[in-house]
């Protein structure tokens, strides 16, 4: 379990049939944000869910709460795609890690912004942004350390550094979906040792 499944379960109501609402107003958030942006209608996040508008503030009481919990649900996912890496040569689970990282990274905007935020203006991050962050760098460290000492992963680079090209090279805009494949798996490739 990670830090940001701790958040989660502290946010998750005990009961059973609010704990099925929260999660269904997670998964609708999670596909309206998708589709329409940050800005998607909640009233259309409630409609997908099954539930009323109500149970959906009752839940999350302002669109930065929902936003906040699909940011960390989706944060959890790609770090336990980690554990499902663990059969794979030290490089190849790298490497397929970040592939979903990149991928995840094109779709989600929200996780672009939340790990590239910066302390500006007074702003501080708040303790999900943070606990996500460090929750993915703890996550990708580790594979790339031992993608390093495998010898499959360039030795000059950190996971900060490859985490922040890898934030760059999804914030292009690309002219389809096969354009931008090709171009993160280059930069998922230039990574390698040799």
């Amino acid at each position: 379990m990670t830090a940001v499944s701790d958040l989660l379960a502290a946010r998750r109501p005990h009961r059973a049939d609010a704990a099925r609402n929260f999660d269904a107003i997670l998964a609708a958030g999670r596909a309206v944000f998708t589709e329409k942006g940050a800005e998607g209608a909640l009233e259309d996040v409630a409609r997908r869910a099954g539930v009323g508008i109500a149970t959906l503030y009752r839940n999350f009481p302002t669109r930065e709460s929902l936003i906040e919990a699909v940011y960390v649900a989706e944060v959890d996912q790609v770090c336990q795609y980690a554990d499902e890496l663990t059969g794979l040569a030290p490089g190849d689970a790298f490497n397929a890690w970040l592939e979903r990282f990149a991928v995840y990274l094109n779709t989600k905007r929200a996780l672009v912004e939340g790990l590239s935020r910066e302390s500006v203006e007074g702003f501080q991050q708040d303790e999900a942004y943070q606990t996500s962050r460090s929750a993915i760098y703890a996550t990708g460290g580790p594979l790339l350390e031992r993608a390093q000492a495998a010898g499959t992963a360039r030795g000059d680079v950190d996971i900060d550094d490859v985490m922040r090209f890898i934030l760059g090279v999804t914030a292009g805009i690309y002219r389809d979906e096969d354009q931008r494949s090709r171009i993160v798996r280059m930069a998922i490739r230039s990574v390698d040792a040799g």
